[in-house]
Order: C-alpha cells, then sequence, then structure tokens
C-alpha cells in the first residue's frame, strides 16, 4: 500500500516504517507547513475529521480569562523562550453537560529570585514591563515611579521595555481587561499595583558600612516610598534591613548586619511581597472562578491540564533548574510507567503474545534526590538546619555520599561549589552557590509583624495568610486531615513555625500531591519539541529535535503505541457492548463469546488474554464501523417493517370504516322507511279526522331531501385479502415540513424564555436571590442598579436608552420602524442581568449583558469589559460588536403611553442620584480608599459650574432638553423630599436665585 506523502501524515503510528530518520523527516515537513500538532494516538475515540488539537474547548474558554494574568505576573522572558512560565501550575476544569461549571488552580515553585538577579539576556516578570509602558501618567505620579533604567530590579529588561514598548502597553491593557472580567475590583487592583511598585522601590535601597562594619542605608528616599505604598512605619522598614533586635536575660540587645546581610535581608523582603502577592492572586482566581451551583460528584467531569516547565539547562543552573529538572524526572517516569511498564506488565499478566519494547527506566535518579534519609533534598535540609554550613560543605556531603552513582558526577576541584547530574534529557552541572539560602528562604526577623500591622487592607491579609504543606497560601485555616505519625492531634502552631517547611520540602510535597492527581485520572501526555535554541522562526535544527526526540522516548512511544494493544476491555463490556454483532441479546460475558464476536468482523490482530480483550487503537473505530454498517442494516430493515405494519394497519382500518359506512347506510334506509310509513299513517289520520289541527302535524311542506344518506365512500381496493402486501402503495400524501427559520446575522443571542494547613477549598456560593420573573428582577435592580441609568442630560435624569422589563417582542417592536444602529437596553426578566437591542439591517438583534463579580458589566462572547452601560453603549458607537458589521447610533426612547420602567424607580432612586452626582462632581472613582486615592487634576473651570438641570416640576411630562425629542410618555412621580433637596441644591450651585416652593 503506497504511504500518504510526507508532512500528510497526522497519526504517525499509522506508517508502516518508522524510524529516526522517518519520523524526523515527517516532523520537519510539517514544521514548515504549519502543522505544529501530531498525533500519536493517545485518544482512545473514534478519529475526528479534524486535525489534532489540545482541549480546543476548554483551551479557548480559558485562554481569555486566566492566561493573560497569571502570564503577567508569573512568566518572563529567558534565553530559550520569551514567555517562558516559571511557575508550574495545574488547571482544573470542571464541567457539566458539556458547559463549563468552573475552574481551580494550583501552583507550584514561583522563581522569586528572578526578581532580584536576571541573567544577561534575561528579563524580570513581564509585570513591570507591562506597567513602565501602560501606566497613565497621573498613576505613575501616584505610585512615584521613574524612568526604567532607574530601577536595580530591571537593568536587564530596560532594552525590552524600549524597543517593544507598544506591545507592552498592549498586554497592560489585556491584562487589566482579564482582571476585570475574572472580576478583580478596582480596588484590589489598585493595591496589586503598589504591592509591585513596592518591590521596584525596594530594589534601590542601597547600603554601606561604617567603621564598626555596621550597614547603613545611603539614601532613606526609597525606603520612605516603599513604607507610604505598604502603609508601614518607615522606620520599621529601615530597622528590618539592618539589625535584628533580640532578648537575652530580659534585655533587647540590637545586633547591627553586614552590607551583605542586610542586602539578602532586602532581597528577602521583596521576594516575599511579589511571592505573596501571586499566591493571593491565584487564590482569588479560584474564588471567582469557583463553580456558581453545586452538581453531584457523579455528574460531574473533569480536565486537569498541567502546564509546567519544560528541562532546564542554562550556562549557569542553580536550585531552581535542579528543582524544574527534577519535576520533568517525576514526569518522565509517570510517563514511562504509564506508557511502557503497567502496560507491558499486563500482557504478561494475561498471557498474550508480546515481544517486549526496552525503555529507559529513570527511577535511580529520582531515588538520589528524593530518597530518605540520604538524598540530595534530605541532605540540603539537614544542612539548611546548621547556620555554619556553607555551599562547599553541602557539595562536600553530596560528594561523600553519591560519588558511586552513575548518575553523579563530582567536579575534582575542591574550591568548585559544582556538580553533574546525568538527567534523562543529558548531563547538567549545577552550581551549588545559594542553595542554602534559597532552601531556607528566611525572612528577616519583624518583617511579619510589620506588614502583618499593614494599613494597606491586601499586604495585612496576604501575611495573615498561612502556608499550607506545598506552598500556597490560604487564607480559611483549615485544618489538615491527614494523620500524623505518632499520636492522634496537630501540632502546636508555634511549634509549626519553629520546623517551618524549606522550600525543597514544599516542593517535595507538591510533587507527591500532583502524581496522586495524575495517578488518578486518565492522562493525555502532550510533548512539546523547541525547533532551535537561538528562538529564531523558521529554523528547523535537525540535530537538536533529534536530540529531544532521543531523550524523550518518542520512538519507543511510536512503537509500543502502534504493536500494543491501547484499548483492553473486560470480557463482560465487550460481550455488552458489541453482542449485537452475533445478533443474540442474551450472550454473556465469557472469552468464547469475545472471540467469536471478534471473528465475525474479519478484523486482525487482537488478542484474548484471561480476563480481557487487547485491541489495537484502530480496532476501536473497525468495530464502530461494523456497528454503524449494523445500524444503517436495522434502520433498512425497521423500514420496511414499519411500511408493512403502517400499511396493514391502515387497511385494517379503511375495512373498519366500510363496514360501518354500511351499518349507518342501512339503518339510515330503515329509519327513511319508518319514516315514510310514519307519513302515510298520518296521512291518514288527517283524512280520517278532520277536527285535529294542521299545526299538530309540523311545517307544512316538509319532504325528506332527495339524496340523503350521503353514499357510501368509494374505497379504492377490490380485492381486500392482499392489503398490507409490499406491492400496495398508499395513496395518502404526508404534509410536507415546513421550513426552519434562517438568521442570516447570528451571533451570541439573548433569550427572555422562562427558563496542618489545608488548601482553602472553593466551594459554590449560591446566591440569595433567584433570578426568574418579573419581581426578583425588580427588586434586583432598585437595590443594586440605579446609579447605572443615571444620565445628567436627560431632563429626568434617566438615559433615553434605559427600558423597564420588557420582553424581546417589545423590544423588537420598538425598534422595527427605527434606523439602523439604534438602540436600547432593557432589564431581563429570567437572569440578574440587561440586555442589548438594536436594530440591525434585516432584523432585530439581542445580546446579554453580564454583571461580573466586581459589578463592572460584559457583552456575553465580547471580550471588553466595562464599568458602566454608558461605557457599552459609547465603546460600540466607535467599536463593531460580534457578528454585526454596523454601530450604534441613535438611542431608542419611550413610546406614547405608559412608561416602562416606572416600576422600577422607587423613592430612594433619586437619594442615590444625589451621591452619584458628588462623586462625579468630586471625580473620585468607586472602592478605592481615601488612604490610596490621590485626587486627578481638576477640570476645566467651565465643566466645574455645569450640573445636572433643574428638573421640571411637571411630573407627568418629560422636559425636552435634547435635540431629539424624549417620549412624552408618563414618567414615575419624584417624592416631594428628594426632589426639594435637589432643587435647593442646584439653586445654591448655580445661583438661580430664591424660587418659590411648595
Amino acid at each position: 500500500m503506497d504511504r500518504p506523502p510526507v508532512g500528510k501524515v497526522e497519526d504517525l503510528a499509522t506508517l508502516a516504517k518508522l524510524d529516526e530518520k522517518v519520523l524526523l523527516a515527517e516532523l520537519k515537513t510539517r514544521y514548515y507547513n504549519n502543522d505544529i500538532y501530531t498525533s500519536l494516538k493517545y485518544n482512545l475515540s473514534k478519529k475526528s475529521e479534524n486535525p489534532p488539537h489540545i482541549f480546543a474547548i476548554a483551551d479557548s474558554a480559558f485562554q481569555c480569562m486566566v492566561n493573560p494574568l497569571l502570564e503577567a505576573f508569573g512568566n518572563a522572558q529567558t534565553k530559550m523562550n520569551d514567555n517562558s512560565s516559571r511557575f508550574g501550575k495545574y488547571i482544573q476544569l470542571s464541567f457539566h453537560n458539556g458547559q463549563v461549571l468552573g475552574a481551580k488552580i494550583s501552583e507550584y515553585l514561583l522563581e522569586k529570585s528572578r526578581l532580584t538577579f536576571q541573567s544577561s539576556g534575561e528579563e524580570s516578570f513581564h509585570i513591570f514591563y507591562y506597567m513602565m509602558a501602560g501606566l497613565p501618567k497621573s498613576k505613575q505620579e501616584q505610585f512615584c515611579l521613574q524612568a526604567a533604567d532607574k530601577y536595580r530590579y530591571l537593568a536587564n529588561g530596560i532594552a525590552g521595555i524600549s524597543n517593544d514598548r507598544q506591545m507592552s502597553k498592549k498586554h497592560y491593557e489585556e491584562l487589566l481587561n482579564a482582571l476585570d472580567l475574572v472580576g478583580f475590583t478596582d480596588e484590589e487592583q489598585y493595591d496589586m499595583f503598589t504591592v509591585v511598585t513596592s518591590v521596584l522601590h525596594l530594589g534601590n535601597t542601597m547600603f554601606e558600612e561604617d567603621d564598626s562594619d555596621h550597614s547603613e542605608i545611603q539614601d532613606m528616599a526609597p525606603v520612605s516610598v516603599v513604607a507610604k505604598l505598604l502603609n508601614v512605619d518607615e522606620q520599621d522598614m529601615a530597622g528590618c534591613m539592618t539589625s535584628i533586635v533580640t532578648i537575652t536575660r530580659g534585655e533587647h540587645v540590637k545586633r547591627h548586619y553586614s552590607k551583605a546581610q542586610a542586602e539578602e535581608a532586602r532581597d528577602a523582603i521583596a521576594k516575599i511581597l511579589y511571592g505573596r502577592l501571586f499566591g493571593w492572586i491565584v487564590n482569588k482566581i479560584n474564588q471567582l472562578l469557583a463553580p456558581d451551583h453545586e452538581v453531584p460528584q457523579n455528574e460531574s467531569r473533569e480536565i486537569g491540564i498541567l502546564d509546567i516547565f519544560g528541562f532546564e539547562h542554562f550556562e549557569k543552573n542553580s536550585f531552581e533548574q535542579a528543582c524544574i529538572n527534577l519535576a520533568n524526572e517525576q514526569l518522565q517516569f509517570f510517563f514511562n510507567q504509564h506508557v511502557f511498564k503497567q502496560e507491558q506488565e499486563e500482557y504478561v499478566k494475561e498471557g498474550i503474545d508480546w515481544q517486549e519494547i526496552k525503555f529507559v527506566d529513570n527511577q535511580p535518579l529520582l531515588d538520589l534526590f528524593l530518597a530518605r534519609p540520604v538524598g540530595m533534598l534530605s541532605i540540603l535540609d539537614e544542612e539548611s538546619k546548621f547556620p555554619r554550613a556553607t555551599d562547599l560543605t553541602l557539595v562536600g556531603k553530596f560528594n561523600k555520599n553519591f560519588t558511586s552513582s552513575s548518575y553523579y558526577k563530582p567536579i575534582k576541584s575542591t574550591q568548585e561549589s559544582k556538580f553533574s547530574i546525568c538527567h534523562y534529557a543529558g548531563e547538567v552541572t549545577y552550581d551549588a552557590r545559594g542553595w542554602l539560602e534559597k532552601n531556607r528562604d528566611t525572612l528577616p526577623p519583624g518583617v511579619m509583624e510589620m506588614l502583618q500591622g499593614s494599613q494597606n487592607a491586601l499586604v495585612r491579609s496576604i501575611f495573615k495568610a498561612q502556608v499550607t504543606r506545598t506552598g500556597t497560601l490560604a487564607f480559611q485555616g483549615r485544618k489538615s486531615t491527614r494523620k500524623t505519625r505518632k499520636g492522634g492531634h496537630r501540632p502546636s502552631l508555634d511549634a509549626a513555625r519553629k520546623r517551618k517547611q524549606t522550600v525543597g520540602a514544599q516542593f517535595k510535597n507538591s510533587l507527591q500531591v500532583l502524581m496522586e492527581r495524575m495517578t488518578s485520572s486518565t492522562p493525555i501526555f502532550i510533548r512539546c519539541l523547541k525547533p532551535n535554541h537561538v528562538k529564531a522562526p523558521g529554523n528547523f535544527n535537525e540535530k537538536y529535535i533529534n536530540q529531544q526526540l532521543l531523550y524523550t522516548g518518542m520512538l519507543e512511544t511510536t512503537k509500543i503505541r502502534r504493536e500494543g494493544f491501547a484499548v483492553r476491555p473486560s470480557f463482560e463490556d465487550f460481550v455488552n457492548k458489541y453482542k449485537v454483532i452475533l445478533c443474540k441479546p442474551l450472550l454473556t460475558g465469557s472469552r468464547d463469546n469475545c472471540s467469536k464476536i471478534l471473528r465475525a468482523t474479519s478484523i486482525k490482530g487482537w488478542q484474548v488474554g484471561k480476563t480481557k480483550v487487547f485491541l489495537k487503537y484502530f480496532h476501536v473505530d473497525q468495530l464502530t464501523e461494523v456497528l454503524e454498517q449494523m445500524g444503517k442494516s436495522a434502520i433498512t430493515l425497521q423500514r420496511i417493517v414499519r411500511g408493512f405494519l403502517a400499511r396493514r394497519h391502515f387497511a385494517r382500518k379503511l375495512e373498519v370504516a366500510r363496514q360501518q359506512a354500511e351499518k349507518i347506510a342501512a339503518l339510515l334506509s330503515q329509519i327513511e322507511g319508518l319514516s315514510m310509513k310514519m307519513l302515510n299513517q298520518q296521512e291518514g289520520v288527517k283524512q280520517q279526522d278532520k277536527d285535529i289541527p294542521q299545526a299538530f302535524f309540523g311545517r307544512p311542506g316538509s319532504v325528506i331531501e332527495p339524496n340523503y344518506p350521503p353514499p357510501v365512500p368509494d374505497f379504492p381496493y377490490k380485492d381486500l385479502s392482499h392489503v398490507g402486501g409490499a406491492s400496495i402503495a398508499s395513496s395518502h400524501r404526508y404534509l410536507e415540513p415546513q421550513p426552519s427559520k434562517k438568521f442570516a446575522d447570528f451571533g451570541t443571542q439573548a433569550s427572555d424564555s422562562d427558563s496542618e494547613v489545608s488548601d482553602d477549598e472553593f466551594v459554590p456560593q449560591n446566591s440569595k436571590a433567584h433570578p426568574g420573573n418579573k419581581e426578583a428582577s425588580k427588586n434586583w435592580f432598585q437595590e443594586t442598579q440605579a446609579t447605572q441609568i443615571y444620565d445628567p442630560m436627560a431632563s429626568n435624569f434617566i438615559a433615553e436608552w434605559f427600558h423597564g422589563v420588557i420582553s424581546r417582542r417589545q423590544s423588537e417592536n420598538l425598534l422595527k420602524t427605527k434606523a439602523t444602529g439604534t438602540f436600547l437596553i432593557r432589564v431581563s426578566e429570567s437572569r440578574f442581568g440587561y440586555t442589548l437591542s438594536f436594530k440591525g439591517e434585516n432584523r432585530v438583534h439581542h445580546y446579554m449583558i453580564d454583571q461580573l463579580r466586581n459589578k463592572k458589566f460584559i457583552v456575553v462572547g465580547e471580550p471588553k469589559v466595562h464599568k458602566t452601560l454608558k461605557d457599552i453603549i459609547e465603546y460600540h458607537q466607535n467599536n463593531r460588536i460580534s457578528n454585526w458589521k454596523g454601530f450604534l447610533t441613535d438611542p431608542c426612547g419611550q413610546e406614547s403611553g405608559e412608561c416602562d420602567y416606572g416600576d422600577l424607580v422607587n423613592e430612594n432612586f433619586y437619594f442615590t442620584l444625589q451621591a452619584e452626582i458628588q462623586r462625579q462632581k468630586t471625580g473620585k472613582p468607586r472602592n478605592i480608599r481615601e488612604s490610596n486615592y490621590r485626587a486627578p487634576p481638576p477640570p476645566p473651570s467651565e465643566l466645574v459650574n455645569q450640573g445636572p438641570p433643574v428638573p421640571n416640576r411637571n411630573y407627568s411630562v418629560a422636559f425636552s432638553g435634547r435635540s431629539q425629542q424624549q417620549s412624552k410618555r408618563p414618567l414615575p412621580k419624584r417624592p416631594d423630599e428628594a426632589y426639594n433637596r435637589l432643587l435647593s441644591n442646584q439653586e445654591k450651585t448655580h445661583a438661580f436665585g430664591q424660587r418659590d416652593k411648595k
């Protein structure tokens, strides 16, 4: 059989010949064709007509919301990748009936050391560069920001800002939109940027030593800025970085740091600030993305996506690279266990004919790192307990314990704190300098207490949170249910603090939890290959690619996928699913019956073991095709039999109708005879007895009409003995189905139809009020939405485009005669939200508007988040909405008749408006605390004195204050107290003079 052209094979396991050369040629051709996904048939379902892709639905649902946010704070540019993830994450997406319920993220090992130092050609986290390019000047002044080249922590990233400033500004805007979309409030966003900018200023704190080798701060200006941003005492901040105070025999003893110690203290504060902020962001995302309602566990499904750093080998490899590569070793072990070891062990156990495929088992290397009590991480933790331990003593213990291992290679020089590890992906040389401090992750005394007492709510919150055994932040204080080794009680909080877990121990726990989750799932493995190591597009480095294929075992993987048995159902499951092939519904699940079914299909290459049937991945498609063919045959038989039964049923009904018609005709004939007989008798009586009145015998001239009763219908079949045969065709014509309505412009349409410390637990938060009826929507609007319809330019302060709880049909009636682009926003009756309705070229379009948890709004299906309903209107007057080529133009006001929003506007509405007017006059945004808010520059004087117009006293008629006259339909009556107070304030503001008040 001819093989497909090179590069056209999407499933490599289907190739008859596959060696190193063929695999490389296929990948190279697909790379240049931009076919970046290639399958090895890990999925067990029937092949799709679509090319291979990675969780397309789940990915698209998650990308626009969370990825920009996590990438901004957790990704950075490295020599190998311009957008390298500097933390690991496990994303759990929950589904019910095909709909996404919610999501949860677990984060692992954020590379905090990148904050204080970046190698040449690398950058810090993206967020710093986004801020520098995107923050408006007013906010830069609030955060006391200067040019990027003024900050030590950004020393290697200045070029990235200047060379691609517009792209960084675009990413900043996408970040703000993602924050709004997920649900972060304005106040929370402000505090986030406060913490991030404080890290930059902290890095500019410089030290010098006096004659006693005591550290002193050269310039207090950066410390002063940091203290103000974090709302802590300036002297406390300076003291934490330069000295330590201990209590000895009741006396306070102050010990000064050296310059090096002070710099370490400064960097430690910066790292814990950023690290805890990142943990809070992930925790907050989990809160906001938790399911809205509970679903029974047996009805929900979950997709888990592990996105973790790839194998790293730099010029200098430190503690972070060791942990990253250890995680990759653990994943490679899991891959080998799942693909090779467990599968082949089952073949042997089931006694099928199989020739073993060799693979590299990296269990000994995992033992080198993780074994107890003599493993590299155990020795690192032990050395971290000794204050006098150094990087050289650590490497010395490594050399002493692991020289005999074939995976460990010591460096001969005794003054070098280096050693090499032979990983599955190649040999890596590590530099142990700084390992002990990074593993301890110690914080200068007094820092925790200082930050816990901050007047900034966010800073105070993240430093009062506890750290779990995997290193994540926990704000709920839930107790772990894990059993202790000795006794049944948990250790006290003080004891837990004394035995603070090291970073290495937290990472080991994270790996353990991660492996437990993956073991309980059905994994799908995705191997990412880097085409070159110079980050150049269109450059396929064959040697570099081939090296990756070799150490990931892709040839062996392809071989076991092609020759192995990916599908292994039990006898009972197999028979229950495929017994229809033998047309024996009572077939039992035995070994012989499984063989009979398979032999009946004529497929080749299967085997039957002791308890299971062993099928290759393509056998599923072949069996499915057999079932589909049998299904088509069954449908044909059903069609013939149902036709036969229908015709016979029709013939029987026809015969019954004939018999009934004949009986009715006979009855009517009898009645006619009796009538004639009675008529004759009546005529005889009339002739014999002249005294009987004529009226006694009924209406004169009454006669029985001829042609009555109606004739028996003429039936088409003369010989009923053959009715029901296939040769007889029915003369009945069935009605043709009406074609369904077609809509040319179909978008996201709205409808008003009726209808130890443990990780934090993010449970569904059910709303107390349930939408679904007009009364509930009315209460929701009155309690939470009054200010959304405020328009100072409108005569009665209510925006002209606003309408009440009206139906889809009512909105279409309002818009049908209007010009294209005319719009309105109405309150939904079936849910808590709004609907944007506007006139298109051929019909009226409807788009749902949802209010997010941070009280902002989004048009469902659109990426942009808006602060108010008015912002939505203004935005789409200049930007197109999806699935429509036009823009919003004119608002659709009220028509003559009764006002449709009258029942929504209660007496509190006008009191609420006064607060809104005052907020707009001061220019202060909502949700910003006084301590963090600085007023923007005052507006021009001509705008300051311009307030809302004096309302007309005639409540029943709308005052025409616009070029386009608003409706004259009755408006809700304003309460006297609110109206008089508004009038008084406006008279004072505009000096209108004294007016008569009633």
